[in-house]
């Protein structure tokens, strides 16, 4: 029995390509059976060894059949069939049904749908012929594969395109650039259908391509990248070795020069010139000029010198690494006066030089540059300006010290006349100098004290009259010179102990001197005891001769209970001239000390108790003590509270006492307070206004009311008049027995003469035609009855005095 195998026609002629190729069998070039596994039962050898009713052959299908009806793939068929229907076809494995049919009774197979070879190479189907009746196997089920045969049907991709690649420029013929890659989806086993060559469509004659590499190379030497720097190629891959009919797919290639140092920089021009003001400060930029380089980035960056000029060290240079300038900018003030422009040569070089280039340099430039200095109105200066001076401590007001002089740098002439001379009073605070405007002569305004401030640091003003704005300054440095005004003292406290069982002749102090003063020389004391110590009979005092001097005793056994305290005053006396000397106490103290000379206590033997008095005695004393002081503070507080008082209650005049209302009138716009019109009124003559004493007082005074009013102040002059009134209140005052024993201010309300205003006292009488009365005063009971003698008594006996 055997299995039938047959093929399309069209597909036969796909067969006889293959070497060794049949209906039957598929054969490889050494006539083994292709076969798509290596199971043993597939094998050439075991179909040869065992009889099969099946023939075993691989299937052939086109990829991408466009045709309307399903494409015939083969047809199956076994002996046991004999055409009477009773064998059926069964089909199974990958794409059976959904894409493989097969016919039952003729086991004949088409694909129903189009099948693209780079989705899926090849389906593995399963054939078996059972029978019609029992579905019982008639035959072994057999595998076999269809193959889906490839068709040049997709074209070459470039996968990583678009492509960008740079390029040095300058770069020699046959530089590589890049390599681009295409990729073609069909069979490269089967034809030439995924065979790639590659061209340049868009690029010439710049670049080329290699065709079987697709490696990009520079087709021109030396292309300048300040000429062009960037180009777009057209690549282009197509397959079937690039014969007629192949497909073909494109890319783009962007490929950019990158900058090498090729261009040495060059200066515009060979020569700038800029302008300056004297007056602009140190480190201002004065100019800023730049060479051209065509090159970019680090290729472009340069470094500027002065290599050359007149200006040295006033000026100098250096590159703004942002805009690759030269900043050329001040080191020293500059001086209209003194020079008025510069000249300076500056180089421009390439930081960054290719050895592979010099034959393109050199990569530097110069130019001369000329800077102007232009002249500005410039304050006065101090020659110099930093003066010293000298003044003794002991000069006077007034004393001339020294002199200052400031001139103009505009015009070179000294300001006499021409500025005005002042001290910063900041720096002379207590205004020790004064300075002379005109002239700039400096004096001392105050006494000066060296060991209070021995240097003054003066700031000198020096302002132009034509432009105050324009001020100079100087400094003036006043050293006070010392003199011998101070006498020397003792160098510190000094606490002297002194042992009872001190040796006569022991030194028991060593002191020294200090002085203020500072002598040139340096400083020589002299030390002795004082004209009323020198001949005590307790210490003695030797001088050093190196400004100290030892305190010494005279004899031994000192007794702290009989003295323990000596005072001894020291004379010290200074080298100066005139010399000085001051007197100095030392202050001596005994003490009990030990026999190392330590002492143990000093000062006063504190005060023992007798052994026969007992501590009850002692309280006793202790409260008989306390009983007498309390009885002291008894009587003298009855003594204080009966001492009488230095002014009578009753009898003080109430005429004394000011009452405060703070009520402001409205001033001459105010009509309704005052009558204004009386107040202007000046030909009124009012009678004098006298304050009146109390009617209690006045039979005592021997000045009374009337004689106090008997001057006319009608017709005194004001200054007359109030003399006389002050004088007769000091005659009533100094008869008062109830005036204070010691200076008292008394105020009077005394108007003067001629008042057109009147008086405006509410204490005022009414005169002797006034109808106003104040008998009702004595109807109020006895809390009136002051208020009532001072008004009721008064207005019958002395009608028209007014009291204030």
């Amino acid at each position: 029995m055997n299995f039938l195998i047959c093929s399309t026609i069209w597909l036969l002629s796909v067969h006889l390509l293959r070497e060794n190729m049949s209906c039957w069998g598929l054969r490889s070039a050494d006539g083994t059976p292709d076969r798509p596994h290596s199971d043993p039962k597939y094998s050439w050898e075991t179909l040869q060894r065992q009889k099969r009713n099946w023939v075993w052959n691989q299937f052939f299908v086109l990829e991408e059949y466009t045709g309307t009806d399903p494409l015939y793939v083969g047809k199956l068929h076994s002996d046991v069939d004999k055409g009477d229907g009773n064998v059926r076809y069964v089909l199974t494995g990958s794409g059976a049904s959904s894409i493989f049919t097969i016919d039952e009774k003729t086991g004949d197979i088409h694909a129903t749908k189009r099948l693209d070879r780079e989705e899926q190479g090849y389906y593995t189907l399963h054939a078996q012929a059972v029978d019609s009746k029992t579905n019982a196997p008639v035959e072994d089920e057999s595998e076999f594969i269809v193959k889906v045969q490839d068709i040049n049907d997709n074209e070459p991709k470039f996968l990583d395109g678009p492509y960008t690649a740079g390029v040095p420029e300058m770069s020699p013929l046959g530089t590589m650039v890049v390599q681009v890659t295409a990729t073609d989806a069909d069979d490269p086993t089967y034809g030439n259908s995924a065979r790639v060559v590659y061209s340049i469509i868009h690029g010439q004659p710049y670049f080329s391509v290699e065709p079987k590499t697709g490696i990009i190379r520079t087709a021109l030497p030396n292309m300048d990248r300040e000429t062009r720097n960037q180009y777009v190629l057209i690549i282009q891959a197509k397959d079937m070795v690039g014969q007629m009919g192949g497909l073909s797919g494109t890319t783009s290639v962007t490929v950019t020069l990158t900058d090498v140092n090729d261009n040495p920089p060059r200066f515009s021009r060979k020569s700038y010139q800029y302008s300056v003001l004297e007056s602009v400060p140190v480190p201002s930029v004065v100019a800023k000029l730049k060479a051209a380089d065509a090159d970019i980035d680090s290729n472009a960056e340069m470094d500027y010198h002065i290599i050359d000029g007149d200006a040295r060290g006033v000026f100098n240079i250096t590159t703004d690494e942002d805009t690759q300038e030269g900043v050329i900018f001040l080191q020293r003030p500059l001086d209209y006066e003194t020079k008025s422009s510069f000249s300076l040569k500056i180089e421009a070089t390439n930081r960054n030089i290719d050895p592979q280039f010099l034959t393109f340099g050199p990569f530097s430039d110069t130019a001369a540059v000329k800077v102007i200095v232009e002249d500005v109105n410039e304050p006065p200066v101090f020659y110099p300006l930093i003066r010293k001076l000298m003044v003794s401590e002991a000069a006077r007001v007034g004393t001339v010290i020294g002199m200052v002089s400031a001139s103009d740098p505009d015009s070179s002439r000294l300001l006499t006349g021409v500025s005005r001379y002042s001290i910063d009073r900041n720096t002379d605070l207590e205004r020790f100098f004064n300075v002379d405007a005109l002239t700039g002569v400096i004096s001392t305004a105050k006494a000066l004290d060296r060991e209070l401030n021995s240097v003054h640091n003066l700031t000198i003003l020096a302002t132009e009259n034509q432009d105050p704005s324009q001020v100079g300054r100087g400094i003036v440095l006043i050293r006070v010179m010392d003199i011998n005004d101070n006498a020397p003292v003792f160098a510190i406290e000094y606490e002297t102990l002194l042992c009872e069982n001190a040796a006569p002749g022991q030194v028991i102090q060593t002191i020294s001197a200090v002085d203020k003063d500072e002598p040139p020389s340096g400083h020589r004391f002299y030390f002795s005891l004082a004209f009323s110590a020198s001949n005590n009979n307790n210490f003695t005092l030797r001088d050093n001769k190196d400004n100290t001097a030892s305190v010494l005793t005279k004899h031994a056994d000192f007794r702290r209970q009989e003295q323990s305290l000596y005072l001894l005053p020291v004379l010290i006396v200074d080298s100066g001239s005139p010399a000085l000397s001051s007197t100095n106490t030392l202050s001596v103290r005994v003490c009990d000390c030990d026999v190392d000379g330590i002492p143990q206590a000093c000062g006063t033997v504190a005060f023992s108790l007798p052994q026969g008095l007992s501590t009850g005695a002692l309280l006793a004393i202790l409260g008989c003590i306390i009983t007498l002081l309390v009885l002291m503070l008894l009587i003298m507080a009855m003594l204080r509270r009966r001492k009488a008082p230095l002014f009578l209650e009753d009898e003080r005049d109430v005429r004394e006492n000011i009452v405060r209302y703070d009520d402001e009138g409205g001033g001459e716009e105010d009509t309704e307070a005052f009558d204004m019109v009386a107040l202007r009124n000046l030909n009124i003559i009012r009678d004098s206004k006298v304050q009146d004493i109390s009617p209690e007082t006045a039979s005592v005074y021997p000045y009374s009311a009337s004689a106090i009013s008997r001057t006319s102040y009608k017709t005194l002059p004001d200054n007359i008049v109030f003399q006389e009134f002050i004088w007769d209140r000091l005659k009533v005052t100094e008869v008062d027995p109830s005036a204070p024993p010691y200076d008292s201010l008394q105020t009077y309300a005394f108007e003067g003469n001629g008042s057109v205003a009147d008086s405006l006292s509410t204490l005022e009488l009414p005169s002797s035609d006034s109808e106003q009365s104040y008998d009702y005063l004595s109807n109020w009971g006895p809390r009136f009855k002051k208020l009532a003698d001072l008004y009721v008594t008064p207005m019958k006996q002395n009608h028209g005095t007014r009291v204030w």
